[in-house]
């Protein structure tokens, strides 16, 4: 992974040329590097980031000088500027800063869909989140305490529970010191729950399918710790007939006016107060590498941005 550069063509038809204000960094970009989640080489790094309009093509309905951020409209956000298909921009609404919508766009989509469609969460309904304290864990906790749902996090550390605590999470479970499903069976009265939401993968597969209920949805969306290993459908039936799900944020977002709706939830909820963007890490784009260590030894909590 090296920084080089390069001559930047004008803009086509139906593209806009972005200059980064700032760029997220996000644990999928880690998995893009890596070769987990393989890409036709050479390619850019890097989602998602927010900056301003410098140059549009022919049947842009965006003008120069437009403050936008994206998440998905191709690779190579770890830059100074690139040109970028305009129907996947979204506006930046007056109040929200650059940072805040580079750290923010593709986790709190990750939280909007997770959330709103892939199971429909509701006040009084309780769920257990994996990796409380990171930056899509973070939203969620305050995203789900705002529409009255009791969210269960899990986490590594004493101070990593605070950290959660402080975004709304009702109960905590440092999984380093305590059964994880045990302890779901005393926060549920022996219940267990409705769904369980996976970013973590590997470490937490199992034990995440051992806290559901009869019926229960297990949303594995994302895989931290490694891919789990391959699963025996009957073991569904076995647990009670569960079900299981692997949404993707392209998936929910393919259509212009979902990509944009769903931005305008998240922004709507960021400008209203119910999510607080905690920005704890900022690296120089210069110091990508670091940042990719630091976020793959789960060094860092919250959001975390590069700066061209």
């Amino acid at each position: 992974m090296a920084l080089e550069d390069v001559e930047l063509e004008a803009p086509g038809p139906g593209m806009a040329t972005v200059s980064n204000r700032a760029i997220g960094l996000n644990y999928i970009d880690t998995y893009h590097r890596s070769g987990l989640y393989p890409l036709p080489l050479p390619t850019g790094l890097g989602l998602e980031a927010a900056g301003v309009v410098e140059a549009v093509g022919e049947g842009v309905d965006l003008a120069v000088g437009d403050r936008v951020a994206y998440c998905s409209a191709g690779f190579g956000a770890y830059s100074e500027a690139l040109n970028l298909p305009a129907a996947r921009l979204v506006p930046i609404p007056e109040g929200i800063e650059f940072e805040q919508a580079a750290a923010v766009l593709l986790k709190g989509q990750t939280v909007e869909y997770l959330i709103q469609r892939t199971f429909a969460l509701q006040a009084g309904d309780t769920c257990l989140f994996h990796a409380a304290a990171g930056g899509v864990g973070l939203i969620f906790g305050q995203w789900a305490a705002s529409i009255g749902a009791t969210a269960i996090g899990t986490v590594g550390s004493e101070e990593k529970a605070e950290l959660a605590r402080d975004h709304g999470y009702a109960h905590v479970i440092n999984y380093r010191t305590e059964n994880v499903p045990e302890r779901v069976l005393e926060i549920t009265d022996g219940a267990r729950l409705p769904v369980v939401y996976d970013g973590v993968g590997k470490d937490t597969f199992e034990m995440s399918l051992d806290c559901l209920r009869p019926r229960g949805l297990m949303v594995s969306f994302g895989n931290a710790s490694g891919a789990p290993e391959p699963l025996d459908l009957q073991v569904l039936s076995a647990k009670g007939s569960l079900f299981i799900t692997r949404p993707s944020l392209i998936s929910y977002t393919a259509e212009t006016d979902e990509l944009r709706q769903s931005s305008a939830d998240l922004f709507g909820r960021v400008q209203g107060g119910d999510i607080r963007i905690g920005i704890n890490q900022r690296y120089a784009l210069a110091d990508v590498q670091q940042a990719h260590r630091d976020l793959e030894g789960r060094a860092t909590t919250g959001s975390s941005v590069l700066l061209p």
